[in-house]
């Protein structure tokens, strides 16, 4: 019906007004929008498209994420047949695809088929879809070898995992402060897009390229007290220990313990200071359980050597002066102030699982960016005046209404984005212009069927009310269908894709509630504001 209750009035009113306000603080400089009241303090973000900026597509090492679980595997199962009292006649991964475990005495293969599927685990995917499905598979190979090994479903769900790892740890590393609306996503199996808008410096760019190069992964090991490296590849060596390569800035290699004494994870605090002689370092602190650690041998070695270790090389070899009770440490070396800075952020950030690739990279200069936003305006400005154009020829009065409404529908869609947080990119500008014509085009259908009815001899309040009535069947079909393949492309695409998406399926929403609500509501006003209703002609 044409006629709309008070509180039904208030409530379009009210969601036309928010829609307008909301889209207002876009016009402003970000800056003077956050002291705005919230939730005004909100404007739309521009893409990398529009504001220039650093593009990087990288790709994990899968293959690095297999090696360190077959890795830490082998270390399991080395513990495990130590605490069951397993005699071992060896253990080794076999062909990088599995860890292979011989026994002595072939009675001992029941206690270790128990001890190794005790390590078998179900998917949480699995148990989710209800299957049974686990990560990784044992097999009995003969009376005395058995191996275990990561099943394909374990594999995907450990590199993605690794993913997701890997963009939360991007993510703090780049932006610690949360401040610079990046945008970083998985793409396809292995691989991680980060957008990072605003940036067209090299000198920086280069520094985001080494950060997101760096695995970051700190260890601490035993230095062990007589063999040298040198001993070692001469053949004097010893179960347990490796040389380790050492960076530029210390001495030679070491011969360390290839099981660390404390992870990096276990690093509660990184940050930059300075040494003694005034010279920059790392302090860091323990968390408390890895300081209990610490401080046991510390006490206990007193005069032997310890090494640091980042990304397999080593960073420092101190000697243990004194029992380090408290947690606290210091790492110097020649290091300056940048370096510092960037360690301890990395750090502070956590290691990646594998270390990333870099598969591609292109930079967006900010004047193609005001290129694109100059010509996005001027094709938007085209194409609104046309439409305004027709509607008011084709039209009349009701043409106006239909342009309130499409105006209010692309405010909605501005305060929408803004709020949700999502990036206006050139292909969001084409979704907001295929927007304008969806609307216009529900408008038409429903002043087409109103002249239907006019030319039916329906009195003119009738034919209105018939025409939005009939009409909005067909409006919701047309628009439905739009709206599952913009969501399809949503949940499907990438990159441009996504962003044309974002602001089709806002559009398709803003669309239906502009386009039969607030047109209908015009309608009913300018019918109330005639008293001689029966001569009216409407629309023509």
């Amino acid at each position: 019906m044409l006629h709309f209750s008070r509180w039904k009035t208030i409530a379009i009113l009210t969601a036309c007004l928010i829609g307008v306000l909301g889209a207002i603080p876009s016009l402003f400089d970000k800056e003077r929008v956050l002291t705005w009241p919230f939730p005004f303090n909100k404007s739309v973000t521009l893409g990398l498209d529009l504001q220039g900026g650093a593009y990087f597509l990288m790709s994990i090492d899968t293959n690095v994420l297999k090696r360190d679980w077959l890795s830490d595997l082998q270390q399991q199962v080395l513990q495990r047949t130590r605490s069951a009292n397993i005699a071992r006649a060896g253990l080794g991964i076999r062909d990088a695809n599995r860890v292979v475990l011989t026994l002595t005495k072939p009675e001992d293969m029941a206690v270790a088929e128990k001890e190794l599927r005790a390590l078998v685990q179900p998917l949480e995917s699995a148990q989710l879809s209800g299957t049974s499905t686990t990560n990784l598979e044992v097999k009995k190979d003969s009376d005395t070898i058995i191996s275990i090994g990561p099943t394909e479903p374990g594999l995907r769900e450990r590199e993605t995992q690794g993913i997701s790892s890997s963009i939360e740890t991007v993510r703090r590393r780049l932006d610690p402060e949360g401040t610079k609306e990046m945008n970083i996503v998985r793409q396809g199996r292995d691989r991680i897009l980060i957008q990072i808008p605003g940036v067209s410096d090299p000198k920086l760019i280069e520094g985001y390229k080494e950060v997101l190069k760096s695995t970051a992964k700190m260890t601490f090991h035993v230095v062990h007290p007589t063999i040298t490296a040198d001993d070692f590849k001469a053949g004097r060596r010893e179960q347990g220990f490796r040389v380790f390569p050492s960076t530029d800035r210390v001495g030679g290699d070491e011969v360390l313990d290839e099981r660390p004494l404390i992870g990096g994870d276990q690093l509660s605090r990184a940050d930059p200071s300075f040494d003694e002689a005034r010279q920059p370092a790392l302090a860091f602190t323990f968390k408390p359980a890895a300081a209990r650690v610490f401080g046991k041998f510390s006490s206990e070695n007193i005069g032997r050597r310890f090494a640091i270790v980042l990304d397999g090389k080593v960073l420092t070899a101190p000697v243990i002066r004194s029992a380090i009770q408290d947690g606290n440490g210091q790492i110097t070396g020649n290091f300056n102030v940048e370096e510092v800075t960037k360690l301890a952020i990395q750090l502070r950030s956590g290691a990646l699982p594998a270390p990333l690739k870099l598969e591609q990279e292109s930079t967006v200069g900010a004047s193609l960016g005001a290129d694109s936003i100059r010509a996005g305006k001027i094709a938007t400005l085209i194409g609104a005046g046309l439409v305004v154009a027709f509607m008011l020829f084709a039209y009349g009065t009701f043409g106006i209404f239909s342009i309130i409404a499409v105006a209010i529908n692309i405010a909605m869609i501005i305060t929408f984005m803004s709020w949700l947080g999502a990036s206006l990119t050139l292909p969001g500008i084409a979704g907001i212009l295929l927007t304008i014509g969806m609307a216009v085009d529900a408008n038409v259908l429903i002043y087409e069927r109103i002249r239907e009815e006019l030319r039916n001899k329906s009195s003119p309040i009738s034919a209105i009310e018939k025409g939005f009535d009939r009409a909005f069947t067909t409006i919701v079909d047309a628009n439905l269908t739009t709206l599952i393949a913009g969501i399809a492309m949503f949940a499907l695409g990438s990159g441009p894709i996504k962003g044309f998406a974002v602001t089709l399926s806002l559009g398709i929403l803003t669309t239906v509630f502009t386009a039969f609500t607030v047109s209908r509501l015009l309608a009913s006003w300018w019918v109330a504001s005639h008293k001689n209703v029966k001569k009216i002609e409407a629309p023509m």
